[in-house]
């Protein structure tokens, strides 16, 4: 896939697909840098350790049955699975599906200003594995 504007971005939430009202995802990856220098070194030496992820997500807010507000509410404080994939074709080497489970530890169900859009944004660490599939 060769560059492309980020307009079609595919996210589901406990199964339930949220693609409609997704304003922003990053996706988050990390391992943890293990510093393994020992004496007789002259620069410090780094491996990797346990890996880490986490999602932010911003959603324009809705209510209705089935849409954000209805979706997130009762996942607070269960885990279940977030799949993010950069556009709604079928999975592929060019279009990767990552998917994993999250902790709902935060749901924010308003949090603007008068006279702004209402939308959501929230933050949930991964709770296990992150796959990536390609098939």
């Amino acid at each position: 896939m060769a560059s492309f504007a980020f307009t079609d971005a595919k996210v589901t939430v406990n199964s339930v697909d949220l693609s409609a009202y997704v304003r922003q995802v990053t996706l988050n990856v990390n391992a943890d840098e293990l510093d393994d220098t020992a004496m007789g070194d002259t620069f410090r030496s780094r491996i990797g350790g346990l890996r880490d992820w986490s999602v932010n997500l911003e959603f324009n807010q809705d209510f209705a049955a089935g849409a954000v507000d209805a979706t997130l509410w009762p996942l607070l404080g269960t885990t279940t699975t977030v799949t993010v994939k950069a556009t709604s074709a079928a999975n592929s080497a060019t279009n990767p599906q990552y998917s994993g489970s999250v902790l709902v530890s935060q749901v924010n169900p308003l949090t603007n200003g008068v006279g702004d859009l209402a939308t959501t944004s929230i933050t949930w660490n991964g709770a296990g594995t992150l796959s990536r599939l390609t098939s």
